[in-house]
């Protein structure tokens, strides 16, 4: 069935309802808008299934929803795990708890118990509700930070983590076998629970998640000293942070915690900002403006379900707030807890330090340092917590700390996903700590780089969107793949990695090796002087993602180098893909 045809369905089937119905007849004379909404099926991506909300097989509304929740009630059915039961979170944007109780519903109506939660929570937090229910699954319905339009569905296993290959691939294919949306099963709230299958959770999860991360703190009597003084600055960003986020910092010691007033309310709309992403300076004017008015040390944001952290500090010798990219604050959140933990006699032995292969190499050299091993993965924090899943079972490897370029990091293994509550706790903690050495947070990292060197990253994204857009990024990786680059900007290139392919290449001796990666559509370029450069497509964005780092002997060095390298990378895309 082409795209025109599965229109005329929906406007026309009894399986859909009138409001869908008057929103696609409204769009019959646009045949572009028509083709974007019915070209595909929405499709799980490195964060599961995520789209613009709307009517249409590749929009996010309630038969996109109830068609992946009757896939995934199929696939517990099959696995035999219905009684464990999923739970259900869901973030602040538009049509969210609505989405939420419709998965509960179906969950229930399948015979699956179902833990919904009474109000929005963050993402870690349903994936620890996973870990300590004893669920077989969990849902999070959030599109992170993208812009407003959007909305998602993630889906957690029974590790608390987002499901991997080949799980996510029979979920999937579970879902393309619900062929009729009048297949999706239907109960009342009422009925699933005077039958028992819904049960509503709040403060007692959120009482035992804080409680683990309170517990993850390596010196509290520091922070309840410093917390006296130490000035917070904090914007949830409209979303799920500040549900816990003020609790959690007071609760520890913080007594000068200020809350973006404008932000700190739950919106959907986001009405402060054009685009909810603590990696966007933008996001944080409201918070800044704040920052210079309470004269704060620390800035930070967390996007809508509360996963990633953005980070300003104070540079007390300039008055400036320096601002982190995702390496820099996860990097100094890695050196500040290993260190104490090794100064402490409680870093074990046979710990791991897991990143991603986008991610600083700065990793690796905080890892050697410290003897921990280095383990790197696919972007996705999925991919991470698939490492953390084998080493618990295995009793092998302990996990230390892990994290992703994209402003993602979690402290302890108590969850299998990036946790920016705990990231907004342990820097905080460290603010306390350094400042109880006279120091700032920019002076702790640039300690770190006088101690392993100037590391830069960058990363860049190219838009094509629709259908033709879909065809210009993959011509775009075609050419890359099929074209030998042996020099990107000043670097020469050592090794070419194509993941899909599982090979990589070294360009002196023209030996070809494996990856040993799950295959996946990235081409990594691995440049003279510990500088890189990798390219991918985004999985659930219409745009092409390109990364680059570089080491410097110092700070104005590295911003030169980095940027000669990112425009470097651009000019050989965007020329490759004419």
């Amino acid at each position: 069935m082409n795209y025109l045809e599965e229109y005329k369905k929906w406007c026309e089937s009894p399986e859909f309802d009138e409001e869908t119905k008057k929103e696609l007849l409204e769009i019959k004379e646009n045949k572009e808008e028509i083709e974007d909404r019915f070209y595909k099926e929405l499709e799980f991506g490195t964060a599961g299934l995520r789209g613009v909300i709307g009517a249409g097989t590749n929009r996010m509304n309630k038969y996109t929803v109830g068609k992946a929740t009757q896939g995934l009630a199929n696939y517990i059915l099959e696995q035999g795990t219905q009684n464990k039961g999923v739970a259900i979170s869901y973030d602040s944007r538009k049509m969210s708890k609505e989405f939420s109780l419709q998965t509960a519903l179906i969950l229930c109506a399948n015979g699956i118990k179902a833990y919904l939660f009474e109000n929005l929570r963050p993402v870690p937090e349903l994936s620890f509700t996973v870990r300590n229910l004893g669920c077989t699954a969990g849902v999070m319905i959030t599109a992170s930070h993208n812009p407003p339009k959007y909305n998602g569905y993630k889906v957690y296993w029974d590790d608390g983590a987002q499901i991997v290959e080949p799980r996510d691939k029979d979920i999937i294919n579970c879902v393309r076998a619900v062929e009729k949306y009048s297949d999706i099963k239907e109960i009342s709230k009422e009925e699933a629970i005077e039958k028992g299958l819904l049960k509503i959770i709040g403060t007692e999860i959120d009482d035992k998640y804080l409680s683990v991360l309170k517990n993850a703190i390596l010196n509290p009597e520091i922070m309840r000293e410093q917390g006296k003084k130490l000035k917070v600055v904090y914007t949830p960003l409209h979303g799920t942070g500040n549900t816990i986020a003020e609790r959690l910092l007071k609760e520890l010691g913080l007594e000068n915690v200020y809350v973006v007033p404008e932000q700190s309310e739950p919106d959907g709309n986001f009405p402060t900002v054009d685009y909810p992403n603590p990696e966007d300076k933008r996001a944080f004017k409201l918070a800044l403006e704040l920052a210079h008015k309470v004269d704060a040390d620390v800035v930070l944001a967390t996007d809508p379900d509360a996963d990633r952290l953005g980070i300003f500090a104070k540079d007390k010798k300039t008055g400036e707030y320096k601002e982190y990219t995702g390496n820099m604050s996860a990097l100094l959140i890695a050196e500040y807890r290993i260190s104490q933990m090794k100064e402490k006699g409680i870093l074990p032995k046979n710990g791991m330090l897991i990143s991603t292969i986008v991610s600083s190499n700065l990793a690796k050299a905080i890892a050697k340092y410290y003897n921990l091993e280095c383990i790197e993965v696919l972007t996705g924090f999925k991919n991470i917590g698939k490492v953390m899943k084998k080493a618990e079972e295995n009793h092998d490897k302990t996990y230390v700390f892990g994290y992703e370029e994209s402003y993602g990091c979690l402290i302890g293994d108590y969850a299998r996903d990036k946790d920016g509550i705990a990231a907004v706790m342990a820097l905080c903690e460290a603010a306390c700590y350094y400042q109880a050495q006279g120091k700032t947070l920019w002076d702790a990292m640039i300690d770190i780089y006088e101690k392993y060197g100037y590391y830069k990253e960058a990363q860049v994204s190219i838009v094509r969107e629709g259908v033709q857009g879909a065809e210009e990024i993959k011509n775009m990786m075609t050419k890359m793949r099929n074209t030998d680059i042996t020099k990107i900007g000043n670097y020469q290139v050592l090794t070419f990695k194509d993941v899909e392919k599982d090979i990589v290449k070294n360009l002196k001796t023209g030996e070809i090796t494996k990856t040993n990666l799950p295959k996946s559509n990235v081409l990594y370029y691995e440049l003279e002087n510990d500088a890189w450069c990798c390219i991918r497509p985004s999985g659930t964005e219409p745009k092409i993602k390109l990364y680059m780092g570089i080491k410097a002997e110092n700070e104005d060095i590295s911003n030169q180098k980095i940027e000669e390298l990112k425009n470097a990378m651009l000019k050989i895309v965007e020329e490759g893909a004419l």
